[in-house]
């Protein structure tokens, strides 16, 4: 019982470190990748909070995997860097013996990996399409970021306001540049609103303001004062949605199995399992010799997760493009983990398996 407590004490320690340290780079560089898609007025200022807790969300299954991998591979390198392993074995505790906490640890986390892949995170990124659907749906006036020059979807204008209200309907400081008739044309004015016709057009209506029109190089340009000019918006039809495949739910994909359904199942369903097989892997992989490198197999370890990660994408794409079977192409990779693990194992109690072949 001290051994389980104190085990599991290190492993949920190291793990909400990692975690921390994991969350932290994924917050700190999808915030960075909004903020210049908002910079750049691709979304609104207002958005960037929004998308960030959707993208950290939808990654939170592949960091916790990789918290549980790494919680236990650090937590049992540390006792054999200590030669702490040496005195549990001496006390009758195997390497098998470390089978139970680390049971005990994963199966938790493991869960809540799955709920994740299997629900959370499809939810999280069919929030996304959609946000982004509707972002992309917006008129011109709507999509203009304060500070920031901005194209109309036809290419015909270019806006610029200074400050816009929280309901989008007030401007103030606005520059519209445009082409008509082969000539160029500028519009600048104090403020502004929408304003929405009868007959369903929307209209920036400026106020108290000055127009040029003229052709670039030519001196005759024409210059007239308005105390209110009306603009017409721009509208677009809106388009249709449709979801991908990672954004439907765990049900659609089961109820029409087709090869991009299946690959996507066998992708949210590879990552739990993956997650537990790494969990056991991190036994015999945390070995290490006090003479050596501290940290050359948590490198050997972070490229064995790296490359299962990696098979597990392959044979996905494989089922899409209906290469293999979608069951084999589903359990083989696990497979040929957990083939692998017994391996190691082995190899670690026993010695080489192939002594016994050079002994013959």
């Amino acid at each position: 019982m001290i051994f389980l407590r104190s085990t599991l004490r290190e492993f949920s320690a190291i793990g909400i470190l990692i975690l921390l340290v994991l969350l932290v780079i994924t917050f700190t560089t999808q915030l960075i990748r909004f903020l210049g898609f908002a910079a750049g007025g691709g979304i609104p200022t207002d958005s960037v909070l929004i998308l960030l807790g959707f993208s950290v969300l939808g990654y939170l299954s592949v960091l916790l995997s990789l918290t549980l991998f790494l919680s236990v591979l650090l937590t049992m390198t540390r006792t054999y860097r200590d030669s702490e392993m040496v005195i549990w074995q001496s006390s009758g505790l195997g390497l098998l013996a470390w089978f139970r906490p680390v049971l005990v640890y994963a199966v938790p986390i493991v869960l809540v990996v799955a709920l994740l892949s299997l629900y959370l995170t499809p939810w999280a990124i069919g929030k996304t399409e959609q946000y982004r659907h509707q972002l992309e749906s917006r008129d011109d006036v709507s999509a203009v970021a304060p500070g920031v020059f901005k194209e109309s979807k036809n290419g015909e204008r270019v806006f610029f306001v200074e400050k816009v209200s929280s309901d989008l309907s007030q401007v103030a400081n606005i520059f519209v540049h445009y082409v008509q008739d082969q000539r160029q044309g500028v519009i600048v004015a104090n403020r502004g609103y929408t304003e929405l016709a009868d007959n369903g057009d929307r209209f920036l209506v400026l106020l108290n303001g000055r127009r040029y029109v003229g052709t670039p190089g030519e001196a005759n340009y024409d210059i007239a004062r308005f105390d209110r000019y009306a603009v017409r918006i721009e509208q677009e039809e809106t388009k249709a949605f449709f979801p991908s495949q990672k954004s439907l739910s765990t049900r659609q994909l089961l109820q029409s199995p087709t090869r991009l359904n299946l690959s996507e199942l066998a992708w949210r369903v590879g990552l739990p399992v993956s997650a537990l097989v790494l969990a056991f892997l991190a036994l015999p992989l945390s070995a290490v010799n006090p003479r050596t490198g501290r940290f050359l197999n948590v490198l050997v370890a972070v490229f064995l997760f790296m490359t299962y990660s990696n098979l597990i994408s392959i044979f996905q794409a494989w089922i899409a493009k209906g290469s293999v079977n979608p069951m084999v192409g589903m359990w083989s990779v696990h497979a040929a983990m957990l083939l692998l693990l017994g391996l190691l194992l082995y190899r670690r109690m026993f010695g080489s398996p192939l002594r016994f072949l050079r002994r013959r």
